[in-house]
């Protein structure tokens, strides 16, 4: 609560052993308070709050130029000129990236990227919150100020210490002086509030605007690639429609690319062709799934591990899971020989470019001989069964404090209840504080198998012995005592001591060294010097296993942390398998199409189908009216008219999600799909006003379409729907045409362009790459009337929106005046 929902910063505080000067100064203590960590909400690490589909981010920024300097009219002068340098990084999963980018795109590099927390130099303390807001831009994120290391720590070299292999001279040599500055703001932000805990990063990925489609923050909210855009939730986003991933790792990859889609077409086209064999081979893709549901998240898992925090149950995760990876790679070379063997007997020609020869590359990225002896060694040691006792005896101790947790407030508070606890004990709290019978002692749940170490094979050798002496000594007491209910205790109250429910026919008294502690009348305690003894001695046999065990795990730990490379590399394989085969049971669910990426600069898409509408539409038994679109070369706008209702802005957001899902490596909702790589996509769709930065809805309006204006390239993608709608119909219409203007003769791209305006089709006549489409109403000799979602060349200057209005609900006597007055003023409009 204090750090995910109050953006607050916690210290943990843990006690400590004081060193021989330590206890010097602090006056002979043993043991002293320091703080270890100090938890914010982009330093997580395995905390059970994080959300395990998505990563947890955090950001640092570094500008030349303050960012208080910067404004919305110099904005633009100042991207020319100003560099800015990103770094973040994900603790939970050790992934860490930079970037260098522009004031112009930083907002939306900062919506791509999502951190959950904003690290600044502490310079720009004094920076206006609604200031920042223009510069980053809005979200759920916490803004943190941290003063920059030295001078001389600036430099990509110093990062070493935090990676798992130090780059080489020319992988430093990459990165911008802004990158730099970034990346050790980050890490040493990383290392104050972790303290005494150390991480080990993977090697910094280098990403440019240059490698990835650049998606800006307006078409993420307003093409739902995440959330959607009423309710901000994931149900209905493109993610959830395509998302049929099992493992947690794969889900947090997918969502990367989605908002990442590659411009490199050998990238793009290695993960089509992985889709493509698993959507022809069912069996296999089915058995991989059914391996990838059983493992667990292997990435944070490690980094559990790295920083002290892995328990038994985590070991056993891990060897699970790599015996997994030792099965997919099986199943993976089964398949590639298979192939091969009916190749050879049916005499074909070598394999086509998708065929099974790029698995071996997969195959050869993953190292299993190391991995697979450590999960040996962990099965071997490990005893899953005292694991599970183990738990079961937490699980019951919680609840017996729970339970007197509630009957103390019950007592001392009657009205009160104590929120937040599970279900309460029924055991009195005579019977909770109660010692517990030595005799169960024996069944004592260990972690470690008693084989896992001579040594403590030998000292379980020992405790038995003394098991069987204690075995004795209540034998040769029962008899002594004429007593048959004794029974040998231990509680922190008494110690070891004799337990007798019943009066025995004889009184203790004949026992040497016995002496009475306590009795009721129908029990009685003692003290027996002989049980005090093998008490003892069974307890230090107790603690030397304690102490073996831990030594194991110490070493399983340790060798988990040696193979931390290997293992990461066999996870990252994992995901992507896992990504691959979600698109594959998505593709043959819905009808997906692999799509055909080239160099071109159109879109040649046939029976194309918005992903999530689609989807929605079958789920409740109706069916998605397909459209072509192609669009680019002699028709590179597409001028849309139509009437409100009739499906144009859902023909224009699912282009451009088409476009989005094949840069990322997914097939496509279409019957046939050619698509020439885009490295933009912008979208213009709905407003709403932001009055906390004092804009009207007309002002975000044309904000969004001046940065399309902007930054829109020959390669870009843009759809726009009824701009110039927040205004009177004559500026509307001004300010549309000149956007049509600016497209086709100054950025000359691939654009969809949607609106009411109909005048602006008689206006672009003279352009020579415009073509005129519409959608339609079809109306019945009755009145009654459908929507012609059906794409057609040609201008529709009729919106029908009284209909819509009628389908509203609009009071008749209202839609009445309207149809009047659409009658007075319909010629003159004309």
């Amino acid at each position: 609560m204090l750090v995910q929902d109050l953006n607050k910063q916690v210290a943990i505080s843990d006690e400590v052993r004081n060193t021989g000067s330590d206890k010097t100064k602090s006056g002979g203590l043993l043991f002293d308070r320091k703080v270890t960590r100090i938890v914010t909400a982009g330093t997580l690490i395995d905390e059970n709050f994080m959300d395990p589909y998505e990563n947890n981010f955090l950001l640092a920024v570094h500008s030349e130029t303050s960012l208080a300097d910067v404004s919305s009219s110099n904005l633009g002068t100042l991207a020319k000129m100003d560099k800015v340098g990103l770094s973040w990084v994900d603790l939970s999963s050790g992934v860490f990236y930079t970037q260098p980018t522009n004031l112009v795109s930083l907002s939306s590099q900062v919506a791509r990227i999502r951190p959950r927390e904003i690290l600044l130099d502490s310079s720009l303390e004094h920076l206006d919150p609604m200031q920042f807001a223009k510069t980053i831009g809005e979200g759920s994120y916490t803004v943190t100020h941290h003063h920059s290391p030295i001078a001389v720590e600036l430099s990509a070299s110093s990062w070493s210490t935090m990676l798992e292999k130090p780059l080489s001279e020319k992988q430093y040599a990459m990165f911008t002086h802004e990158e730099v500055m970034a990346g050790s703001l980050l890490l040493d932000y990383v290392k104050n509030k972790l303290r005494d805990t150390h991480v080990i990063l993977q090697s910094p990925v280098r990403q440019t605007e240059e490698e990835i489609m650049s998606i800006d923050k307006q078409s993420l909210r307003g093409l739902e690639v995440r959330s959607t855009l009423r309710d901000s939730l994931h149900q209905g986003s493109l993610l959830h429609a395509v998302r049929d991933t099992v493992t947690k790792g794969g889900s947090r990859l997918l969502s990367q690319r989605l908002v990442s889609p590659s411009m490199s077409l050998s990238i793009i086209n290695n993960r089509l062709d992985l889709v493509t064999e698993l959507l022809s081979n069912e069996q296999l893709r089915e058995g991989l799934v059914m391996l990838l549901r059983q493992t667990f998240d292997t990435a944070r898992l490690l980094q559990k591990f790295y920083v002290g925090r892995g328990d038994a149950d985590d070991l056993l995760g891990l060897s699970k899971t790599i015996n997994i990876m030792d099965s997919v790679s099986g199943i993976l070379r089964e398949h590639i020989m298979s192939h091969k063997d009916r190749t050879l007997k049916d005499d074909a020609r070598e394999d086509p470019p998708w065929g099974p020869t790029f698995l071996w590359d997969i195959l050869g990225r993953m190292d299993l001989q190391d991995p697979v002896h450590l999960a040996n060694r962990v099965t071997e040691a490990i005893d899953q069964e005292g694991v599970n006792q183990q738990h079961l005896i937490e699980q019951t101790e919680a609840a017996e404090v729970i339970g007197l947790a509630e009957q103390i407030i019950e007592d001392e508070a009657p009205n009160e209840k104590l929120r937040g606890i599970g279900k309460r004990s029924s055991k009195p709290r005579e019977v909770l504080a109660a010692g517990r019978d030595d005799d169960s002692q024996s069944s004592e749940p260990w972690i470690m198998r008693r084989n896992a170490s001579l040594t403590l094979e030998m000292a379980h050798a020992d405790l038995d012995s003394l098991f069987r002496e204690k075995a004795e000594l209540v034998s040769r007491l029962c008899d002594q005592l004429g007593a048959k209910s004794l029974t040998l205790r231990w509680t922190p109250q008494l110690g070891h001591h004799c337990h007798l429910k019943s009066k025995s026919s004889r009184t203790i008294e004949s026992l040497q060294g016995a002496r009475t502690v306590g009795s009721t009348r129908s029990t009685r305690s003692f003290y027996l010097s002989d049980w005090t003894h093998l008490g003892n001695k069974i307890n230090d046999a107790k603690m030397r296993i304690r102490t073996e065990e831990q030594r194991v795990f110490t070493s399983l730990r340790t060798q988990v942390i040696e193979n931390l490379v290997r293992l990461r590399r066999n996870a990252a394989v994992l995901d992507e398998l896992d990504v691959a085969c979600s698109s594959a049971n998505i593709a043959s669910r819905h009808n997906h199409v692999r799509p055909i990426l080239h160099t071109g600069k159109t879109h040649k898409i046939v029976g194309g189908r918005h992903p999530t509408v689609d989807v929605g539409l079958k789920e409740s038994g109706r069916h998605f009216i397909a459209n072509d679109c192609f669009v680019g070369g002699e028709e590179q706008i597409l001028f849309i008219t139509g009437p409100n209702m009739a499906g144009k802005s859902t023909f224009l957001r699912q282009n451009a999600l088409i476009s989005i899902l094949a840069q990322t490596g997914c097939f496509v909702p279409a019957d046939y799909a050619e698509i020439g790589l885009v490295d933009k996509v912008f979208s213009r769709v709905g407003s709403a006003d932001n009055l906390y930065q004092d804009q009207s809805t007309f002002m975000v309006e044309m904000l969004e379409t001046a940065e399309i204006l902007k930054q829109a390239t020959p390669r870009s993608f843009v759809i726009m729907d009824e701009v110039g709608r927040g205004t009177t119909p004559e500026d509307g219409i001004a300010v549309g045409y000149a956007c049509l203007h600016h497209l086709h003769n100054v950025n000359k791209c691939r654009t969809l362009f949607a609106t009411h305006f109909h005048a602006l089709a008689d206006m672009t006549r003279d352009f020579d790459n415009l073509a005129c489409y519409c959608t339609d109403v079809a109306e019945e000799s009755d009145g009654s009337w459908t929507y012609v979602h059906r794409l057609r060349k040609g201008i529709n200057r009729e919106s029908h929106a009284l209909k819509v209005a009628r389908l509203a609900g609009m009071p008749a006597a209202a839609i009445a005046i309207a149809s009047e007055v659409l009658q007075f003023v319909g010629p003159q409009a004309t």
